[in-house]
């Protein structure tokens, strides 16, 4: 926990001030607390994302942790634009997964809806949507900044750096046990798999741990994962790297590793819904599983320093709503949408070029876990990636822990040169996706 050390003085003023907020949102939501007048229209937002589909779990808990986001906002007054306040709407539009889907959705949400700002997953569905993007000027959101390239001057990347701070688990994993000397790797051949896995080569590679075999590519449509499994168990490895599997993987095969008698360190950039796993495998299994997404009633999460607005009552109420449906996203859109607000206030205007103008300004933003810097020029072509620390995340006893907030721009600096060489490799830097 020495990472924490200094993370976590000043409690006393944070939990004054979360209480009086949950204070106001219980008297409002009662009727007891007097509503503030609004005069403007409300301000659309458009949700493109998956929210049916093998990939729904990114997109679907985005968006209701919106719909709380929007609750809240609005009930204490919404946005103020000059001397304005504005209702917040989100409009939503199931892509499937699919880029023509999704490039239909955003035609609508544009044309027809009149949304101001667009926030999706990204990945496969970005081609789809960025010619439309760039015609209308839209401002638009990503979870994914390998979407970024030179030319995707309205496409943001504020909420996470997939796959770069994947890194951070495998540092904390190599500082932490130095005896875990060997890994294997599985992912999925697809927009999220490949950038994430030369992530991890590169991440292992930098801390001097051993690929025992080349990593197993499977296509997104396996459905047994037992050979997969086989496969990587039969060299023996310290460590299992499950890449960004989409949580209809990560449960198959955590299962597989457990009827095959794995008893080695898991490592997986996310663990949705991993209360079930352990419901199908077991507590002792789970124990140890390292992952980046934190719950947010987790202590670690109360610093003053972390800038999602009352993390721990915005998680309640989720659980309250969505029993069990808590996972990577259900917050990530939702703090997308803090520095939205905070931009558009500022600028006075819900306008997507003057949103994007005062959120850059400057150069830094609020990200979620603490002050960070637009970043990526070098990486991307563009530094429209908002980069600073992230936490890594650890199951102890059943439950999702913050064990250390990591430095992804020190890591870069120390190894920038090694990460790039492995995503030319797997041909997933800017300049070499056409």
């Amino acid at each position: 926990m020495k990472n924490l050390k200094n993370f976590g003085g000043s409690f006393s003023r944070r939990r004054l001030l979360a209480g009086a907020n949950a204070l106001s949102v219980s008297l409002l939501s009662s009727g007891l607390f007097p509503r503030l007048a609004r005069s403007g229209e409300p301000i659309k937002i458009g949700f493109l994302a998956p929210l049916t589909g093998e990939v729904a779990a990114w997109g679907k808990p985005g968006l209701d942790g919106c719909l709380i986001w929007a609750e809240w906002v609005n009930a204490l007054g919404g946005v103020k634009l000059g001397n304005e306040r504005h209702n917040i709407e989100f409009v939503a539009y199931d892509n499937e997964y699919d880029p023509g889907k999704a490039r239909t959705g955003a035609a609508k949400l544009i044309r027809e809806d009149g949304v101001q700002f667009i926030m999706m997953l990204g990945g496969d569905t970005w081609p789809g949507v960025q010619p439309v993007a760039e015609r209308s000027g839209m401002l638009v959101s990503t979870l994914l900044p390998s979407d970024l390239t030179p030319d995707t001057t309205t496409l943001i990347a504020p909420a996470e750096v997939h796959p770069i701070y994947n890194v951070t688990g495998v540092e904390w994993m190599a500082e932490t046990f130095p005896n875990l000397k060997s890994a294997v790797i599985c992912a999925q051949d697809d927009a999220l798999g490949l950038p994430s896995l030369a992530t991890y080569l590169a991440a292992f590679e930098a801390e001097g741990i051993e690929l025992q075999q080349d990593p197993l590519l499977f296509d997104p449509a396996t459905t047994d994962f037992a050979p997969i499994v086989t496969k990587m168990l039969s060299s023996n490895p310290d460590i299992v790297s499950l890449d960004t599997c989409y949580s209809d993987y990560v449960h198959p095969i955590c299962e597989q590793l457990f009827q095959q008698g794995y008893e080695g360190k898991v490592i997986s950039c996310t663990a949705d819904f991993y209360e079930q796993i352990i419901e199908k495998t077991s507590k002792e299994f789970m124990e140890g599983f390292i992952f980046q997404f934190p719950d947010f009633d987790d202590p670690a999460l109360n610093d003053p320093r972390v800038n999602f607005k009352d993390p721990n009552d915005f998680f309640r109420e989720y659980n309250r709503r969505y029993p069990g449906e808590w996972g990577a996203v259900s917050w990530e859109y939702a703090s997308i949408m803090d520095l939205w607000k905070e931009a558009a206030e500022k600028a006075g205007s819900a306008e997507p070029e003057k949103v994007l103008a005062a959120m850059k300004s400057g150069g830094k933003g609020a990200h979620a876990f603490g002050e960070a810097n637009w970043w990526g020029r070098e990486f991307f072509g563009i530094d429209n990636a908002l980069v600073g620390n992230w936490p890594v995340v650890v199951i102890e006893d059943g439950k999702a822990r913050v064990k250390a907030y990591k430095s992804i721009p020190d890591w870069y600096d120390r190894h920038g040169e090694l990460l790039i060489r492995h995503m030319e490799a797997l041909g997933q830097m800017y300049y070499q996706r056409g």
